[in-house]
Parts: C-alpha cells; sequence; structure tokens
C-alpha cells in the first residue's frame, strides 16, 4: 500500500469496533509504503456514522440524521488537505 489513507470508525459501532478495528489498521498501514495517513474515532457515531441514542442496529432506521455534521467535517477537511 502507498496511497494516502483516512480510516474512521464511530466509537458507539456495534459491527465495527473501533476498539479492535482501528488499532489492526494503524499497524498494516504503519507496515505499508504509505506514509499519509489518519486514524480517527469518532465519538458517539454509530456504523452510519450518525449520533445515536440506543446505539442498535434497530435504531439506524429511526433516526433522522443521515450522516453526522461531526463526520462529514473529519472527511471533507481530510480531503481537502490530502487530495488536489
Amino acid at each position: 500500500l502507498k496511497c494516502k489513507v483516512l480510516a474512521v470508525n464511530g466509537d458507539k459501532d456495534i459491527q465495527v469496533i473501533s476498539k479492535q478495528n482501528l488499532p489492526g489498521i494503524e499497524r498494516a498501514v504503519k507496515k505499508s509504503r504509505s506514509k499519509n495517513y489518519e486514524i480517527k474515532e469518532l465519538p458517539g457515531l454509530n456504523h452510519l456514522f450518525q449520533f445515536c441514542k440506543k446505539c442498535s442496529l434497530n435504531e439506524y432506521g429511526e433516526l433522522e440524521e443521515t450522516i453526522s455534521p461531526a463526520a462529514l467535517e473529519t472527511i471533507s477537511n481530510w480531503l481537502e488537505k490530502n487530495v488536489k
């Protein structure tokens, strides 16, 4: 791997557990030829990057938020900085 990497995970994600997922991604990226990477855990967000209350699978359809502004900001800031 030698491309730029942004890895994000919500800390309330019950499908891909951030505490297990992100350290593995970071170890793999550090071993690669990619020197430009950011690994980020987004607080309060579920698998779909929505702020959640129950943080269950059933709640996905109940939430009005499609994607949180915090997630969009993180992604757009990274893109602005890393994609020309």
